[in-house]
């Protein structure tokens, strides 16, 4: 990556290529090869971990006397394919809310493989001095596609092999996942580890790239503050969270396993967390609601994590005060990512805006993919009001980003007014009269 990034003189780099013989070009790994691997090894990585612990799993709960160990890795496959949004059939009633725990694994597995690979391609193709020359470079459009069918085969070879048990996962929606995960997460992390997106950044305005970093900086930070709010309530709750796993009488290792799946959904309650904090909350069944506003739910599933729901009712007044949260996370962030960037106060504020607006949408992005099916009847709508979560969270970062690069874009204009350009003022001076 470092040769592709590094630009020598254009003449002595022309010689040097002159001066390749062609077995070096025949020592380099073929670049479809490389690519197809690194897409099945990032589906095959959280694959088999998931198959461990449904084996694992099956042994504990009753020591291997029913079933065979086939059984536990059917769970562990039909985990995997729910992290991807499969959906899966229980007792006749259709579940499709994902475990973004498992998703997030796999998503980790796909940028550190697609990083990888992108780092083993980066001698391929033309280097930064040929591409500058104007020769067209495919080398990361072709890793991506190749990335993404070595995924794909293995999703589809999985999601078949799952299809003969009643839980009967969607293929289609597996397909539709990996191209959404391959665009966001492999695709970007083949150009960064390939030096290719150094290269392409560089043509890039600056203000778009602050605005891509406030982005970043404030959706990842909300994030960790919905993580925290939700831990937080459920550390309050946890002698109910408690009671609730030992009503089922479960051994300590079945415990241990119950642990395990609920974490897989702890990343749906930070989201859950997160559109409390923004306002609208959002729902646990069919015909209710929970909002800082107001607590209406009904008979809950017996699961640890539903511990953390505030009390049925009209909430304290201060926890209306924490929607003062998502604003004011959204300034300081963008306070602290614009501050060291060399812009103009116009650049900054545009900066500030747009990050924050679009950190807005992609939470409500993330929170509409946290909801779904739990079960029949009422527990079929389970999520925030995407909506109203929309609307929220882009006005709430929007403004606080705004806020927050306003106090920078001050600071920028008044120092700008303290010392003035020197070429300006050298142009504005009148020459002597003799």
């Amino acid at each position: 990556m470092t040769s592709l990034l590094t630009r020598p003189d254009s003449a002595r780099s022309k010689a040097a290529r002159s001066q390749r013989g062609p077995g070096d070009a025949a020592r380099q790994r073929p670049l479809v090869l490389i690519a197809t691997l690194g897409g099945v090894c990032a589906a095959l990585a959280p694959l088999v971990v998931l198959l461990a612990v449904g084996v694992i799993g099956w042994f504990v709960t009753d020591a291997g006397v029913h079933g065979a160990p086939r059984d536990g890795m059917r769970m562990g496959a039909l985990a995997w394919l729910a992290g991807h949004g499969s959906g899966f059939t229980v007792l006749g009633t259709r579940v499709t809310i994902v475990p973004l725990g498992v998703t997030a694994m796999t998503v980790w597995s796909m940028w550190r493989l697609g990083h990888r690979v992108g780092d083993a391609v980066s001698s391929h193709g033309p280097d930064a001095d040929r591409i500058s020359d104007g020769e067209r470079d495919f080398t990361v459009p072709i890793a991506i596609a190749t990335f993404f069918a070595g995924y794909a085969v293995v999703a589809v070879v999985v999601a078949t092999l799952a299809a003969g048990t009643t839980a009967d996962p969607s293929v289609p929606r597996v397909l539709a996942w990996t191209i959404a995960m391959t665009a966001v997460v492999a695709a970007p992390a083949i150009a960064t580890g390939s030096g290719r997106a150094a290269i392409w950044a560089t043509f890039v305005p600056s203000t778009v790239r602050a605005g891509a970093a406030v982005a970043g900086a404030v959706l990842s930070t909300l994030l960790v503050v919905s993580m925290l709010t939700f831990l937080a309530a459920l550390v309050m709750s946890f002698g109910e969270a408690a009671t609730m796993t030992s009503s089922l009488h479960p051994s300590p290792a079945e415990a241990g396993l119950y642990t395990v799946v609920n974490a897989a959904f702890a990343p749906n309650a930070a989201l859950f967390a997160g559109s409390f904090l923004l306002g609208p909350g959002f729902a646990v069944g069919g015909a209710t609601v929970v909002s800082p506003a107001a607590v209406v739910v009904g008979p809950l599933p017996v699961v640890p994590l539903v511990a953390a729901l505030p009390s049925v009712g009209t909430p304290a007044g201060w926890v209306g005060g924490l929607m003062l949260l998502p604003p004011l996370v959204a300034a300081v962030v963008a306070y602290r990512t614009l501050r060291p960037r060399p812009l103009t106060w116009d650049q900054v504020a545009l900066a500030g805006c747009g990050g924050g607006l679009v950190a807005g949408f992609g939470f409500a992005v993330l929170a509409s993919l946290s909801g779904g099916a739990a079960g029949p009847g009422r527990m079929r709508f389970i999520g925030p009001f995407t909506r109203d979560v929309l609307v929220h969270s882009v006005t709430a970062c929007g403004v606080g980003a705004l806020i927050g690069a306003s106090v920078v874009a001050l600071l920028v204009w008044r120092s700008n007014r303290a010392w003035p350009d020197p070429a300006r003022e050298s142009a504005t001076v009148e020459p002597d009269e003799d």
